[in-house]
C-alpha cells in the first residue's frame, strides 16, 4: 500500500496526502480526517516515518553496501533494490554508503553528520564496529543480518545454519558420503562474517549427524576462484562427490573446474547452496538450492526502520527466514569415482 492508492481511496492528489502526513502545507480537517479514515482502514505501516517527517527530519535513510570496488552478489543487489523499492514506496530517499577500509569515512559522515534519518547496515559481522557506533549515536538502525549479541539491534536474517544443515542432509539422502563446505572468502570469514560462521556451524553439526567425511574450504566471490577451488578440492579429496555452498559468486566457476576434471553436474557430483532465485534458476544447470527472499527481507527491514524512526523506545523485532530447498539440476545420487 502507498501514498498513491490513499490518494485514490480519499479523492484527493497524492501531493495533498504528503502535506496531510507531513505538516508542510496546510490541509483543511476534514479533508485531514478523510485521509486519516483510509490510513486507518488499510493499516498504512509507513505511516509511522510520516509521522517522523513532521518533526522536521531529512525523508532519507542509508543504505550501508559493502565496498562499491568489490563487485556485489546477486543476493546483494537484491536487497539493495528491495530496501530502496520499499523506501520508495513509503515515501523516503536512500542514501547508498559503502563501508569498510578506506569507506569508513562515507559511514562515518552519514553517522556523524545526520544526513539521514535511519539506516540499514548489510553484511554485518559476529562482532561489528559500525554497530556499536550506530548504537553510541542513537541513530536509528536495522540489520540485514545479525551480530552474535543478537538482542542489541533489530534485524532481518537468512538462517544460514539450518539452511546449510539442509543442504547436507538432502546430499546425505542421495547417498553423498564425502561433501565439501564451500565458504566465502577467508577473509570475510576471519573477520567474523555472520554468514560464513553460521554455514560452518549448520555444515560440522549436519555431518556429525549423518555420519559424513566433511571438508571446508573458503573461496573468493567469483568464478575462477571457484574453478580453482573445485581443482583443489579434488586433489586434496578426490573421493569427494558433492559440495554445499553459500558462495553463489563462486558457483558458475565450480561448475567449469568440475568440467575440467572431466566431471558431469549432477551425475558424476552434485551441488547445492543458499543463493539468489534468479541467479540458481538461470545458472546451466539450474542450482539446487535455498531461494533467498531479497524481495521479502528487504521491505521488512525498511518497515522496521520505520518503526524505530517513529518510536525510537520501540523494542527490538527480529525475522528469521529458512526457506525451502528448491530441487533443480545440480543434485543426483552419489556415484563412486574410486
Amino acid at each position: 500500500m502507498n501514498i498513491g492508492e490513499i490518494a485514490k481511496r480519499a479523492g484527493v492528489s497524492r501531493s495533498t496526502v504528503s502535506y496531510a502526513l507531513t505538516g508542510k502545507r496546510p490541509v483543511s480537517e476534514a479533508t485531514k480526517r478523510r485521509i486519516q479514515a483510509v490510513i486507518d482502514e488499510l493499516d498504512y505501516r509507513p505511516n509511522a516515518a510520516a509521522r517522523a517527517l513532521k518533526e522536521g527530519r531529512t525523508r532519507t535513510i542509508g543504505l550501508v553496501i559493502p565496498p562499491a570496488a568489490q563487485r556485489l552478489t546477486d543476493m546483494q543487489l537484491g536487497f539493495v533494490a528491495s530496501v530502496v523499492d520499499a523506501a520508495a514506496r513509503a515515501d523516503l530517499d536512500v542514501l547508498l554508503s559503502p563501508s569498510g577500509g578506506e569507506h569508513d569515512r562515507s559511514f562515518e559522515r552519514i553517522v556523524a553528520g545526520r544526513r539521514v534519518d535511519g539506516v540499514v547496515l548489510m553484511e554485518i559481522r559476529l562482532e561489528d564496529d559500525r554497530v556499536a557506533r550506530l548504537r553510541q549515536t542513537g541513530l536509528p538502525f536495522v540489520g540485514i543480518g545479525r551480530t552474535r549479541h543478537q538482542e542489541e539491534m533489530s534485524w532481518v536474517d537468512i538462517d544460514y545454519e539450518t539452511l546449510i544443515a539442509k543442504c547436507v542432509h538432502h546430499l546425505a539422502d542421495l547417498g553423498h558420503r564425502h561433501v565439501a563446505l564451500v565458504n566465502r572468502s577467508a577473509e570475510l570469514v576471519a573477520a567474523g562474517y555472520g554468514p560464513g560462521h553460521r554455514a560452518q556451524a549448520g555444515f560440522t553439526r549436519a555431518v556429525a549427524e549423518r555420519g559424513l567425511e566433511g571438508v571446508r574450504v573458503c573461496c573468493a566471490d567469483d568464478a575462477q576462484a571457484g574453478a580453482s577451488c573445485v581443482e583443489q578440492l579434488l586433489a586434496e579429496s578426490p573421493e569427494l562427490t558433492a559440495i554445499a555452498t553459500i558462495n553463489e559468486a563462486a558457483v558458475a566457476g565450480m561448475y567449469r573446474g568440475l568440467a575440467q576434471a572431466g566431471l558431469t553436474v549432477p551425475g558424476d557430483f552434485s551441488i547445492a547452496g543458499v543463493a539468489a532465485q534468479r541467479w540458481a534458476e538461470n545458472l546451466h544447470p539450474p542450482l539446487t538450492a535455498a531461494d533467498v527472499p531479497t524481495d521479502e527481507l528487504g521491505p521488512r527491514a525498511v518497515e522496521l526502520l520505520i518503526e524505530r524512526i517513529a518510536e525510537p523506545a520501540t523494542p527490538h523485532r527480529h525475522l528469521l527466514v529458512a526457506p525451502p530447498i528448491s530441487l533443480r539440476g545440480t543434485t543426483g545420487p552419489a556415484r563412486s569415482r574410486t
